[in-house]
């Protein structure tokens, strides 16, 4: 892949950065601004080259048309203090707003496009389609950089298309993700351990039929640990459980133990009344969960379990919470895979998402994990073995 220094001399030439932006709002007001954090690298090294950059982002799901909730503003002004330069946001994504906007720019300066998901182009699965707005943001700058990791997994027009029309390559964000990503997939050191956890197993089949007889230990926990559970024909209660996915769960335990990987399940499980934050709860023995009871965390025997299975890993990639970290009291199993990582001597990775968000909600030090992926899906998809589209474009 080429990077931002096989482009040449930048000074004065208008560099469209498809970013990932797309934060947590509550109402205007950024709750988590990781992602925000995460573009910046690659914005200032473009702006200390000359150059003037045109950013390109969504936020949220708009149907393909502009909703005032999804709009980019907030973002925008975070951007600026960050940069500390003004970012200069359009008030629509190609239009002529866009234009005058780009067009006003000069070199250093920032400017950001409206959500590039309220034109219907972006998603579309017309190649025509798609390849009509790649025309029109080609038609604003003069080379493309590929920065927003969360999206590479998209065949999308400011994520694919665009990079068959303007010289492209990756910025620094979506190098050191692949990189990072690849460190753990091809001949990693070993142990490899992975963790999974999150709420359904059906969101993380192909990771798990992919990494094993990869990965040494595979750690389960989250809502999907449930399925797991049923699987070794243990009740579960209420907690969730994707019954239509016992038996291919079955197939994995068994294949998992044909080629020699450890699959470690929680020993026991936090287990309330019903799902809030103020729940009556109880610790109960994973095989042993009362009707009527939910498991929303692992417990405190297998927080302990699950830190020793990290402890001497020399790869660890964490995708997927425990449990329901946002409610403090079933946050301790998330909290202590988390500090297991950072306890580690080995090379660490979150895998973005919920993962991630827990990483900051809980108070880690960032910096205490080798990397931390800003895509969840992405990485997902990455560690199933799956072509990410917007990464081989640039192969190509």
């Amino acid at each position: 892949m080429k990077t931002i220094d096989d482009l040449g001399d930048l000074s004065g030439k208008t560099v469209l950065v498809r970013s990932d932006l797309n934060v947590p709002l509550d109402g205007t007001t950024i709750t988590d601004d990781g992602r925000v954090r995460a573009a910046v690298p690659t914005i200032r090294a473009l702006l200390d080259a000359g150059a003037k950059v045109v950013v390109a982002a969504h936020l949220g799901r708009p149907k393909g048309a502009p909703e005032a909730k999804y709009s980019l503003a907030p973002v925008a002004v975070r951007l600026g203090e960050l940069l500390g330069v003004p970012v200069h946001l359009a008030d629509d994504t190609v239009g002529d707003s866009a234009k005058a906007t780009v067009a006003a720019l000069a070199a250093g300066e920032v400017a950001m496009l409206e959500n590039i998901r309220f034109d219907p182009r972006e998603t579309s699965k017309d190649e025509a389609e798609r390849g009509s707005l790649a025309d029109d943001l080609a038609g604003l700058a003069d080379v493309y950089v590929s920065d927003g990791f969360g999206v590479v997994h998209r065949k999308q027009a400011s994520v694919y298309d665009i990079a068959l029309k303007l010289p492209a390559a990756v910025g620094s964000l979506v190098l050191k993700e692949v990189e990072s990503l690849k460190r753990a997939t091809e001949n990693p050191e070993r142990p490899y351990v992975v963790v999974l956890g999150g709420s359904k197993v059906s969101d993380k089949l192909g990771v798990i039929e992919n990494l094993i007889g990869k990965a040494d230990r595979l750690l389960i926990g989250g809502g999907m640990v449930f399925t797991f559970l049923a699987a070794q024909g243990h009740s579960v209660g209420n907690s969730l459980l994707e019954a239509d996915q016992v038996e291919t769960v079955k197939g994995y335990l068994s294949l998992a133990q044909e080629k020699g990987v450890e699959i470690v399940l929680p020993t026991d499980i936090i287990a309330a009344d019903s799902f809030a934050a103020d729940a009556a709860h109880t610790i109960v023995a994973a095989d042993a969960i009362p009707d009527g009871k939910i498991g929303l965390d692992i417990g405190p025997e297998s927080q302990a379990l699950f830190a020793s299975k990290i402890h001497d890993a020399k790869t660890i990639v964490w995708n997927g919470p425990m449990g329901v970290f946002e409610f403090a009291a079933f946050a301790g199993g998330t909290r202590a895979v988390a500090q297991a990582m950072v306890d580690s001597e080995g090379f660490s990775i979150v895998g973005g998402g919920d993962s991630a968000a827990a990483v900051r909600l809980l108070g880690f030090d960032e910096s205490a994990f080798g990397h931390i992926s800003t895509g969840g899906g992405a990485s997902l998809e990455y560690l199933e073995g799956k072509t990410l589209p917007g990464i081989a474009v640039l192969d190509s």
